[in-house]
Parts: structure tokens; sequence; C-alpha cells
């Protein structure tokens, strides 16, 4: 490391091949340590990065990279006399020294508060906000890249994410979201987990949810869903993942904003998405649930929609998927029969009942639990189910559930309702909106 440094700063003739071959070695996490151990050598680096020679420029810009790979703080905070170039050189002609110093930028921040501490008062972010009309995708999948590296900060809901609010950010982040991924998926993706890193903050919400980012969000997955039976875009769950949590987490907020995305076809496109991805990347159906729940939580006109475009089986079908997919189902069919005897009608002549005893077989107290929540509500708003219920012979699966601490009460409740289907009894309520993955 010392003779190839020796090499660069003696301005020999081969000074870039000596470039190239310690870009070469600071891959080495060692060879990291030991260069900033010497003394003036990131000061050489930065002093090439800054020079008038486009070559050298760029391979002292490509070791600078290489440095900030490293997951130790103190090489981190060696380059902070970087930071301002690199920030200077956003604004350059050079694609590709542009994206250098973004990922560049977007890695020194992951490992250093310093180095986040000073960016910010350096205007790190009006910086960025410059850089979000590049017409290169290469440069805005860089900007989604730091962006999200800044927003995952311990100090991002307080220092970080009112400043990309009162900038131009969201905004743009919300267009590339949902028009990006046509020209190009990284950028959509990047910018997506951005929105959910703002959003998973509850600092924010309402900020976005005035810039039309419900509607706009419940687009994007109505324009997925139309690309499906032609061509699904690659990575396509990498940015249904992140939109699926931002709806689900706009939506648990109680803000008034849910009549924007009264739109059957939403039901329908989750259910396209789903059925495209759910096969190879079987994690989306939590997510979908999630959101879906959320949905049908609170207003009648998703569950409605539900059941009149005859998507019950689908989602019977997810119920055997995972443990947390069975709890889940059967929220969602809770929250359908709470909106009371019409609902409980329409779900009592879908194969529900049949599908739910052998539910009640599983060793799980939770997903029981939420089945016999389930029962209730169909029980007390349509007494027919409890009558086909015993003709199925369930009421000796709830004979079963009498011995268990956690369900015993619930399971006697339900024995005596099927003996007097219009008894009262004391369940507690149905869960209301969840809050998704932060």
């Amino acid at each position: 490391v010392l003779e190839l440094l020796r090499g660069v700063q003696r301005g020999s003739e081969d000074r870039k091949s000596s470039l190239r071959r310690l870009r070469l070695a600071l891959q080495n996490k060692e060879t990291q340590q030991k260069l900033v151990r010497l003394d003036g050598s990131v000061r050489t680096l930065i002093g090439l990065f800054t020079s008038s020679l486009a070559d050298m420029q760029m391979e002292a810009a490509r070791c600078l990279h290489e440095l900030s790979h490293s997951s130790d703080p103190v090489v981190a905070e060696a380059c902070l006399p970087v930071t301002p170039y690199l920030l200077t050189y956003l604004s350059g002609h050079s694609v590709e020294l542009t994206e250098l110093c973004l990922y560049t930028l977007g890695n020194l921040v992951v490992e250093s508060e310093a180095v986040r501490k000073q960016l910010l008062p350096q205007g790190i972010i009006p910086v960025l906000a410059s850089c979000i009309q590049s017409p290169h995708e290469a440069v805005l999948e860089g900007l989604g890249y730091v962006l999200s590296q800044l927003l995952q900060a311990k100090e991002a809901p307080t220092e970080i994410i009112p400043l990309v609010l009162d900038s131009v950010l969201p905004q743009h982040m919300l267009r590339l979201v949902c028009s990006g991924f046509k020209a190009g998926m990284g950028a959509a993706v990047e910018f997506a987990w951005c929105l959910h890193y703002i959003v998973c903050s509850h600092t924010a919400n309402a900020a976005l949810l005035s810039l039309g980012a419900l509607p706009a969000l419940t687009s994007l997955l109505l324009d997925l869903a139309s690309e499906i039976p032609q061509d699904a875009p690659e990575g396509l769950e990498l940015l249904v993942c992140p939109v699926l949590r931002c709806l689900s987490n706009l939506l648990a907020e109680e803000t008034g904003y849910e009549a924007q995305i009264q739109d059957e076809r939403l039901l329908i496109a989750l259910f396209l998405i789903l059925q495209c991805l759910f096969q190879q990347h079987p994690f989306i159906v939590q997510e979908f649930l999630w959101l879906l729940n959320n949905l049908t939580a609170d207003q009648p006109f998703f569950c409605s929609a539900l059941l009149s475009l005859d998507l019950l089986p689908a989602l019977l079908q997810l119920l055997p998927c995972s443990q947390m997919a069975s709890v889940l189902v059967l929220t969602v069919l809770c929250n359908i029969a709470e909106k009371g005897p019409a609902y409980c009608q329409q779900l009592h002549r879908q194969p529900a009942l049949p599908l739910l005893l052998p539910t009640l077989a599983l060793p799980d107290p939770e997903v029981v639990g939420q089945c016999l929540e389930l029962l209730h509500l169909l029980f007390l708003h349509w007494p027919e189910a409890a009558a086909d219920f015993v003709r199925q012979g369930g009421h000796r699966a709830l004979e079963q559930h009498q011995s268990n601490p956690q369900l015993q009460e619930r399971a006697r409740a339900l024995l005596d309702m099927v003996g007097q289907p219009l008894g009262a009894s004391a369940f507690s309520p149905c869960h209301a909106t969840l809050s998704a993955f932060s």
C-alpha cells in the first residue's frame, strides 16, 4: 500500500496503473484499514479526485468508493474530508462520476453518524433534490440509494425527514415510483423504499397524504396489474413490497383520505399481482393480507367488493400458507362479518364453514382464537350459520378446546350460542387496522 501511494505521489508515468492496483487492493478490509492509518493517504486521494485530469479523477473516485465499502466507522470517518467534494461533483456533467459519488456517499452514511452529521449542514438534502430530475436512470438509482440509507438512520425522524419534506423530493419520489418502473425498475424500487421509511416514521403521513400518495400508489398497482398478463417487469416483487407497506401504514392512520381509493379495481389488481408473485415469492402473501386487512377494517366498501367480485374463494385458499397468513385471512373475514347480517349471510353462502372446521383442529392458539372470533360474529349475525355448523359436527371441534386455558372461555361461549343462537357472549371486538412492518 505504501509503495503504491508513493508511486501515486511521485507523479511517475505509471501513476494511473498504481491507482488501479490500489483500487483492487482496497477491496480487502485490512488494506482499507492500513491505508487510512498512513499519514496523508486520504489527502493524496482527495488531491487526485479534485484534479483536472479526468482519468486520474475517475480512478481516485473508484479508490474512494472502495474505501466507502468498509464496515469500520474509523475508515468512514477518515473519509470525512472528501464529503464536500462528493457533493460538489453531483452537479457535474459526467454521469459515471455522479453515480460513483452517490454510491460513495450512500456507503459512508450507513456506517458513520459523524459523516451524516457533517453532510446535513453541508446541504446534502438540497443537493440531492437538485439531482432528482436527472434523465439518467443510473443517477436516479444512486440517488435513491443515498436517500434510503439516510432515511434509515436513527436520527432520521427528527433531523432528516423534516428536511426531506421541506424539499421537492417527496412529490418527485412519488412520481418516479408510479411511472418510473416502465423505464427502469432500479430507481422506482429505491424510491418506493424511501417512501416506506418516511411513512414508518409516522411524522410525515399527513404531508404524503396531502400530496395524493393514496391514489398515486393505487394507480401504480392498477398499472402493474395491467402489465402482468403481457410481461411482468423483472424484480416486480421488490417494488410491490414497499408499495403495499406504504398503503397499509397510510390506511392505519385515521385520516379521512380512504375515500380517495374506493375503487373495486384495486382488489382485482391486488389478487392478480398476488397470483403472479405468490409461487416464487411467498413472502408477498403476508404483505398483501396486511393491506387487505386495513382496507376492510373500517369501511364497508371493500368488504362488499370482496364478496360481489367473488374473490372470497381466492382469499380462503391462502388460509394454509403460513401461521401469519391464517391469522390475517381470518381477521379479514372478521372485518367482513362485523359489518352485520347481510355480510354474514353472504359468508355463509360461500364455502367458509367447511374450511373453518380443519382450522379449529390446528395446534396454534392464535389461529384457533381468531377462528373462534369469526364463528362468534357469524353465529351472532346469522343464526343459520350456527345450525349449519352443528350439522357439520362443529360442536365436537369446539368441545376439544374446553380444556385449553387460552381458548376455553370462548369455546364454551360458542357452544352456548350453538344451543341458543341469539345468545350474547363476551367476545372482544374485531382487530382494527394494523400497522405494517417498519
